[in-house]
């Protein structure tokens, strides 16, 4: 019997499934962060244990593995596989391969060769590839080198709009009363002068506040959300210009728990006007299975496997996302 391994390494969580070549998930494993610019040893150690626990559910040994695709959070340059490429051989694989988690993002959220995708989860991330097979990414390194949102940027957002509406500088927002309720203060004053006094960081939860607040109509919250879709959809366009993909038709797959678990309904409408600006060809879509999926299908292909309508299925059964998304609706 023949398997293979998927593994999608992210900032929060790492996942590692094993399949059989009919997309039978066998066994699976989580663990905590794969992102190695977060800790090179915590990434390493995340990695091998999600393995680990995938393998021993599928009583599969490592010779049994045809083989394993590693789609890692931060394999964006050269100098980060130099050194995922010695960490992911000590694992003992004969045959991987080692990617960016938007490779298998797009992978699993497109049956084309050709596509592009934009992630939304703790950060922001664009990748396309064209059917010439010729690939480039746009973004995935934060504020300072271009990117905006992804729920870290999202929840700063948050706070700094809660101050600026007590200070006067912004409208009244109902994030106010959100935020002072998840953090446990009773006034805004309160709340600035203790992280202000003890250096606290933002919860990154501090941005699932903003669908909350976009529900009840809050024009700040909503105003975020648009940036945010308005800027991937910018990354985006930038991957189809530089790709030549204006006139090609593909999908524009959506990845990350702001895009996919929320109600994207605040986001995806301007994403969309600014990509079809740029390829009125392509198709948005929601990722429906998790990208680990994209791996496990990368690594069939590797073996020149031909993806039946049935592998797809099989995969969907065990790893589909787990919350639908919503309506699309413009204010």
């Amino acid at each position: 019997m023949t398997y293979y391994l998927g593994v999608d390494g992210g900032g929060s969580k790492t996942i590692a499934v094993v399949s059989d070549k009919a997309g039978r998930v066998l066994g699976l494993g989580e663990s905590g962060c794969g992102n190695h610019q977060l800790g090179v040893e915590l990434a390493r150690s995340n990695i091998q244990a999600a393995v680990i626990y995938a393998m021993l559910q599928a009583k599969v040994e490592k010779e049994e593995i045809a083989y394993a695709v590693f789609g890692l959070a931060g394999a964006d340059r050269e100098a980060d596989f130099q050194i995922l490429r010695p960490m992911i051989a000590k694992l003992g694989f004969r045959n991987h391969e080692i990617v960016c988690d938007t490779v298998i993002g797009l992978r699993a959220g497109t049956k084309q060769a050709d596509g592009v995708v934009v992630i939304c989860g703790s950060g922001t991330n664009s990748f396309g590839i064209n059917k010439r097979g010729e690939s480039l990414q746009c973004g995935g390194f934060g504020y300072a080198f271009g990117d905006f949102g992804g729920g870290s940027n999202l929840a700063v957002e948050v706070f700094r709009s809660v101050i600026r509406a007590w200070e006067g500088r912004e409208q009244p927002t109902l994030l106010t009363g959100l935020t002072l309720r998840m953090l446990g203060y009773e006034t805004v004053e309160q709340m600035f002068h203790d992280y202000l006094d003890h250096g606290k960081a933002i919860p990154h939860l501090l941005a699932k506040l903003l669908f909350e607040a976009a529900e009840q109509g809050d024009g700040v919250a909503r105003r975020i959300l648009r940036r945010q879709g308005e800027e991937l959809g910018v990354a985006a366009s930038a991957v189809i210009q530089k790709l030549g993909m204006n006139g090609d038709e593909f999908d524009l797959v959506m990845v990350g728990s702001v895009l996919t678990r929320g109600d994207n309904g605040y986001i995806a409408p301007y994403l969309e006007q600014q990509v079809k600006k740029a390829a009125p060809g392509c198709n948005l879509a929601v990722l429906t299975m998790e990208p680990v999926a994209g791996a496990l299908l990368l690594a069939m292909e590797k073996m020149t496997l031909v993806i039946e309508e049935s592998v797809y299925e099989s995969l969907n059964e065990r790893l589909s996302v787990k919350e639908a998304p919503v309506e699309w609706v413009l204010d």
